[in-house]
């Protein structure tokens, strides 16, 4: 595996939260097609849940910064499109530092959300979203 190469972390970001999610109890559906606008559904208790998965390393400051927004590159170059927040239920991000899996509603969200894992330098708690916190399927 190429250690750098975009597609390998991400297969490697829906493996892991693939194993988590059975892990607690769900069942987990594949879509026939990787242009849908998520990568996975889950299903528990009746629920069916659409699920986008990101792999994402702790930046300088302890954090993991997730834009709700797609990258990719064509023959026009790169392209950046905001992700419709309103198909997805649940943002699954994998993190290789912590090796955990973190859950959200990016609707309750604004354009972007940072999970802290490290305290901050100046130890400031209002405001901080605690990865931690995040380490159940809403």
């Amino acid at each position: 595996m190429f250690k750098h190469h975009t597609k390998n972390k991400g297969d490697l970001g829906v493996l892991k939260v693939k194993l988590d999610l059975f892990e607690k109890g769900f069942l987990i559906l594949n879509p026939e097609t990787e242009h849908a606008p998520f990568d996975l559904v889950i299903y528990k208790n009746g629920v069916y849940k659409s699920v986008q998965v990101k792999y994402r390393s702790l930046n300088k400051r302890g954090t993991l910064e997730i834009a709700f927004r797609s990258t990719y590159c064509n023959t026009n170059g790169l392209v950046v499109k905001p992700v419709k927040t309103e198909v997805i239920d649940i943002y699954a991000i994998y993190c290789p530092d912590t090796d955990e899996c973190y859950y959200f509603n990016p609707q309750q969200q604004n354009k972007s959300i940072a999970l802290r894992v490290n305290t901050s330098r100046n130890n400031q708690q209002q405001g901080i979203h605690y990865a931690e916190d995040y380490r159940e399927v809403p």
